[in-house]
């Protein structure tokens, strides 16, 4: 998507806005996909603890609510939850999918200068919005497995809004690295809603200007 004009500039105080931004250390406990058929008590254990959710913002993140009505439970996502209804992409993320959301924390916001943050709200430049939030959405599931083996393998994930986000391991911790360069860390990892999984990263990704 093209970016002329009062919009690129927006695009490039983002990119400016995360060169200080710096990542801080977490051990990602990847979900346990693979369970021995014929040990049943240990199926029931795993069923029951992957039915109860993953804990983020202080909320339960549960299967049966899909990846949207999880995050608006979250305090620790609400200015992603508030861009994400100023955009017009609620109905998006409350289809079918399924999606692998990087969704980032408030504190990737805050990362960014207030100024760019309010320019982004403003209608004339929901379009830039759009483009910045749809590169943190993915179609299908990678859970923090998946993302590990793409890591060691050298792959690369297709975003909604059609460019690359490179997984990256370093020193034991997922990274997503944007087209920019810029390295987002995965703090939380496997939310897993009814129509995909959420992985809550510490930056902002961001798209290159076109």
């Amino acid at each position: 998507m093209n970016m002329n004009g009062k919009t690129g500039a927006i695009a490039i105080a983002l990119i400016v806005g995360l060169v200080a931004g710096g990542a801080g250390g977490y051990a990602i406990g990847a979900m346990n996909t693979s369970m021995d058929d014929n040990n049943s008590s240990s199926m029931t254990k795993m069923d029951a603890e992957a039915k109860e959710g993953v804990m983020v913002g202080g909320a339960l993140m549960v299967r049966d609510k899909d990846i949207v009505d999880n995050a608006v439970e979250a305090s620790n996502v609400t200015t992603l939850v508030s861009l994400v209804k100023m955009a017009g992409l609620v109905d998006t993320l409350k289809s079918e999918g399924p999606f692998t959301v990087f969704a980032p924390n408030n504190a990737a916001f805050e990362k960014l200068p207030a100024e760019t943050v309010a320019s982004l709200q403003e209608p004339e430049n929901v379009e830039t919005l759009k483009t910045v939030l749809t590169y943190h959405v993915v179609p299908g599931t990678y859970t923090s497995a998946a993302l590990k083996a793409m890591a060691m393998k050298g792959e690369t994930l297709t975003s909604v809004q059609g460019q690359m986000l490179t997984p990256v391991i370093e020193d034991g911790k997922v990274y997503v690295q944007d087209a920019s360069g810029g390295k987002s860390e995965v703090e939380t990892a496997d939310v897993i809603s009814s129509n995909g999984v959420t992985h809550v990263i510490n930056s902002v990704l961001m798209p290159k200007s076109e």
